[in-house]
């Protein structure tokens, strides 16, 4: 299995690291590729526009396009619409139970000054006929999207009373190949629909690898290499000042971090005189602990919701799969053993699930799956033949991975029962190596 290697083997010309924190032109686009029309029916009005000419975003299509692509609810087309309300006042509920409603969103946005918007909504439960939640913002044009993310999350969380997801970032690799066959690799950053791009860190013949969000979410932590001659190694990346560092002096090859809930350690994947284990390293200090001890190849950490515990890839068994290890190390213990091969895990916010990549055998290729360590049951959720490096989102309804289509890397999402699914792809260049942030 090729992503056992954690990235160590790589063929490298030359090429140097470049801080460019400036927003890239290439944006990822979504498509939805499979829906399922049996979420909660929810009618999203146009937002009033109070201003001179036009309005500077779609607040509407904003909030339609992740309720949509979240997988839970059943969008109904303004067309069914038999009026337009954008206050209490101006509901008729009869209009809205006669098309099967039963949340109904809507809202204005009046223009205050220059630069200065007032945006209001209401969610209105249509059958007890009565606000869930109102909230009025204050903000400027650049801001616009983000507050529709901000009342997307809302409306998320009063309908299914889990947290929303929307308000929040990814990070993603992005790779070009020049006339001269030089390839150009991007560190990119960029809201949860995949707006507003921003260039993290531009490398030309050095491949960026296994970016991963700290908790707070101002550091990037990332595989790179210094030089053509230099091995792997973990650098962390402040995302607002674009400072980067090595994260420690480590003889071997570093690859494959993942940040611990409370941000003060790392866990990495070691390979060093002939073998590749676990370690864990303060942030703070860069000192280092082995955890793992084992001649087979152990790689691919994630530490557990509650820190006490990781899962790592192994194939101490002939085959990769999970296991489960103490934060100060011991004895590991098994958890998968259906399919041929299981890698690349990582937890839910619960604890209770682990998304990883899966292959089941039989020439099927590589899918990815949701495993339950309680029951041992796994849900293949896609059907690609090379599909990997997912992430669930902060709340644990989408996942985001990485694929093939038509010869090209780009990102897939499926939402976590897999009613939902969806491609984000460049215009240009392949995408790769997605991460979602834990918060904004």
């Amino acid at each position: 299995m090729r992503r056992l290697a954690a990235g160590l083997l790589l063929a490298l010309t030359s090429g140097c690291a470049l801080v460019l924190p400036g927003l890239a032109s290439a944006a990822l686009t979504i498509e939805i590729t499979q829906g399922e029309n049996s979420g909660t029916p929810v009618a999203a009005v146009p937002f009033r526009w109070v201003g001179s000419g036009d309005p500077p975003e779609d607040m509407r299509a904003i909030i339609a396009a992740d309720l949509h692509r979240s997988g839970r609810f059943n969008l109904l087309p303004p067309t069914d619409f038999l009026s337009k309300p954008s206050e209490i006042a101006e509901v008729r509920y009869k209009d809205w139970r006669l098309i099967k409603a039963e949340s109904l969103v809507i809202g204005r946005v009046t223009q205050k000054g220059p630069d200065e918007y007032e945006v209001s909504f209401q969610l209105l439960d249509v059958y007890r006929e009565r606000v869930k939640v109102g909230l009025r913002f204050t903000t400027n044009a650049a801001q616009l999207r983000q507050v529709a993310h901000q009342i997307s999350d809302r409306i998320f969380y009063e309908i299914t009373g889990i947290p929303g997801a929307f308000d929040t970032r990814i990070a993603y690799v992005t790779m070009n190949q020049l006339d001269n066959a030089d390839r150009v690799y991007r560190l990119m950053v960029a809201d949860s629909d995949g707006h507003n791009p921003r260039q993290i860190l531009e490398t030309v013949n050095l491949p960026v690898l296994s970016p991963a969000w700290s908790p707070n979410g101002e550091w990037l932590a990332y595989v790179s290499f210094s030089d053509a001659r230099s091995g792997a190694n973990v650098w962390l990346q402040d995302i607002s000042s674009g400072n980067r560092r090595e994260v420690a002096q480590i003889e071997g090859t570093a690859s494959a971090p993942a940040w611990s809930p409370d941000g003060k350690w790392l866990a990495l994947t070691v390979s060093a005189k002939g073998n590749t284990d676990i370690y864990v390293l303060e942030v703070a200090s860069g000192e280092t602990r082995r955890l793992t001890r084992h001649p087979a190849i152990d790689t691919e950490p994630a530490w557990a919701p509650n820190g006490r515990h990781l899962v790592f890839t192994s194939d101490r068994s002939g085959r990769p799969q999970i296991y489960r290890i103490g934060r100060n190390g011991g004895e590991a213990k098994r958890l998968t053993r259906n399919g041929k091969e299981n890698a690349r895990a990582s937890f839910d916010p619960t604890g209770k699930r682990l998304v990883m990549v899966t292959n089941r055998g039989s020439g099927a290729g590589y899918q990815i799956g949701v495993f339950y360590p309680a029951s041992g049951r796994t849900d293949l959720l896609t059907d690609g033949t090379l599909d990997e490096s997912p992430t669930f989102s902060p709340n644990g309804a989408m996942i985001l991975y990485a694929t093939r289509l038509g010869g090209a890397g780009v990102l897939a999402a499926v939402s976590s029962d897999g009613r939902v699914r969806q491609v984000l792809k460049m215009h240009d260049g392949e995408v790769r190596e997605p991460a979602w942030a834990a918060s904004r």
